[in-house]
């Protein structure tokens, strides 16, 4: 059985800020959006940066207004709708990256919003590593998410790394267990 959001949410405020791991399956995927955005990260006042790169943002964007979810303090840096034929309409808390393959932009861009953002803390969401995967290389991959993590760890932010269960446990995967402080799965302990 999955989590609800606000279980997940639950989790997330006993923890300090770190870099976790989040499995994710398609019937669970807008149940951890809603909780880390709408829950967790506005009950403890932080800025949520949802970098995405499995689906467009506007398409994100559409289903939490559908949940009635508050974007106000959540910003998108979106790699993956600029390479797609089609994506007109753009929300203004959207950055746009040209492709997933430029990472450094990504972090630029991360940069730019956490700056931006004021005092506030922030919450960090990369969805997913397993669609960055298509794009790069594990090992600049993982010079990526090395130095995102320490960037989040120095500023005393938590990031939150989806990889989708259905793609099963790769290379990238074993890499983001060593990387990640903190593994968590969206099913209840012991499901699956």
């Amino acid at each position: 059985m999955p989590k609800s959001p606000s279980e997940l949410a639950d989790e997330l405020a006993q923890m300090m800020p770190s870099a976790i791991l989040l499995t994710i399956s398609d019937e669970t995927y807008f149940d951890a959006i809603r909780g880390i955005t709408d829950i967790f990260a506005s009950k403890n006042n932080l800025n949520t940066i949802y970098i995405s790169a499995a689906i467009p943002s506007q398409s994100i964007i559409d289903v939490l207004n559908i949940l009635e979810v508050n974007l106000d303090h959540t910003y998108f840096v979106d790699c993956i709708s600029h390479i797609m034929v089609g994506s007109t309409k753009r929300h203004p808390s959207v950055h746009l990256v040209e492709s997933p393959t430029m990472l450094e932009n990504i972090m630029l861009k991360v940069e730019y919003l956490m700056k931006k953002g004021g005092d506030r803390q922030n919450v960090v969401v990369l969805d997913s590593i397993n669609m960055l995967a298509i794009h790069n290389s594990p090992k600049i991959l993982s010079e990526f998410v090395h130095i995102i993590n320490n960037n989040m760890r120095a500023r005393n932010s938590y990031i939150i790394i989806f990889t989708i269960e259905s793609l099963g446990v790769d290379e990238i995967g074993h890499m983001m267990s060593f990387v990640c402080d903190v593994e968590m799965n969206m099913n209840k302990e012991g499901e699956r």
